[in-house]
């Protein structure tokens, strides 16, 4: 184990300073020192998606990423990827599509669709079901997931 150190880090536009060791997971960062409690913890081992947050625009697994590794990048989580009065498109297309059973997941599949959609906002329903493969949903809500991702799309493109 690592001593802790003071470390800076950009999460939604905003600065926060933490001590921690820089190898613990990024999503211990976020939920017990920051207060965000969008990025869930799920199997620790980067296979579920609920950790899943924006690094440089990149979707992250969270879990298994070390905070040491992410500073003085800009770190996006599901909180910041849209506002109440300006919601992300996929944030929008996730309730008109009456997407939420639980709410464990959803992280993970906005953050990794709003990945995908900023890359290529016309994703085909191969592209979809590619890019969101292996993320789990206890719930079962993979179709209407789907149709939020081409609700959103859809939004994006025009």
């Amino acid at each position: 184990m690592a001593k802790p150190q003071r470390m800076r880090l950009n999460v939604n536009g905003a600065h926060h300073t933490i001590t921690a060791d820089p190898d613990m997971p990024l999503l211990y960062a976020l939920r017990n020192d920051i207060g965000l409690n969008n990025p869930h913890f799920g199997c620790g081992l980067a296979q579920c998606g609920a950790c899943t947050v924006h690094v440089n625009g990149k979707a992250t697994r969270s879990c298994v990423t070390p905070v040491g590794s992410v500073q003085g990048r800009k770190i996006v989580t599901l909180a910041g990827l849209g506002t109440p009065e300006k919601p992300h498109p996929l944030q929008t297309a996730y309730v008109e599509e009456e997407v939420p059973q639980c709410g464990y997941c959803i992280n993970g599949w906005i953050m990794t669709a709003a990945e995908m959609l900023n890359k290529n906002p016309k994703l085909t329903d191969k592209q979809i079901r590619a890019g969101l493969k292996g993320l789990k949903c206890r719930c079962g809500t993979h179709y209407a997931i789907h149709q939020a991702v081409k609700r959103a799309a859809k939004a994006m493109a025009s």
